[in-house]
């Protein structure tokens, strides 16, 4: 079904924000500039130091978790990127008369505003690190908030974009978890029981014998 637009207007808080960002020392625009261009990667590299880590712990769950969390981000991306097809939503940059001009360039028309893709990916990213290491959340749910509101800050998103982009990642990535964690569990322990030398390595054999 096709939306014409979303009903929700945070364009008063939108231009708070972008107003403030210009206002900002230059270091603090440049810092916001590189993290909402690049802040993602760094999900990446929690990605990898978590299933690195869970090769050496016993029972297979920790592997199962690890290697679920790119997965169900990877899902949120897709849910949310159909989401935002159905909803023609102009970027602020560009609708919002007499707004600053954006930090970073205008997305094109066509690459609609509403959810906020960076925010699902860091949603879905922050819970599921989370699942599989708690003490995670003390550091990936700050990285994720910030990620979303560094869309704002730069001009690209509405503040409903990148909330309703933060809870539909995080509350996906929480439900597919939670769903998957059980058979992805089974499906690790016979990896590391088969006793292939590829699929033992990237499961881990476990703690040392």
């Amino acid at each position: 079904m096709w939306v014409p637009s979303v009903t929700m207007d945070s364009t008063a808080l939108y231009l708070d924000i972008t107003d403030s960002a210009h206002s900002a020392p230059p270091w603090v625009r440049s810092a916001f500039e590189i993290w909402t261009e690049y802040g993602l990667l760094l999900f990446g590299v929690l990605f990898l130091a978590v299933w690195w880590r869970s090769r050496g712990l016993a029972g297979s769950r920790a592997v199962a978790l690890a290697a679920l969390a790119p997965a169900v981000t990877a899902a949120a991306y897709v849910v949310s990127e159909a989401v935002k097809s159905t909803v023609d939503e102009e970027r602020p940059c560009r609708a919002v008369a007499g707004a600053a001009a954006s930090l970073v360039t205008c997305p094109p028309t066509g690459d609609w505003s509403f959810p906020s893709n960076h925010s699902a990916l860091a949603g879905a990213a922050a819970v599921a690190l989370a699942m599989a290491v708690r003490r995670l959340a003390l550091l990936t749910v700050p990285l994720a908030l910030l990620m979303a509101f560094s869309r704002v800050f730069v001009g690209v998103h509405y503040p409903h974009d990148v909330a309703m982009g933060l809870l539909l990642g995080g509350s996906l990535a929480a439900l597919l978890v939670l769903a998957l964690a059980g058979p992805a569990g089974r499906i690790a322990a016979a990896m590391r029981a088969s006793g292939v030398p590829a699929v033992v390595w990237f499961t881990g054999p476990g703690p040392a014998r």
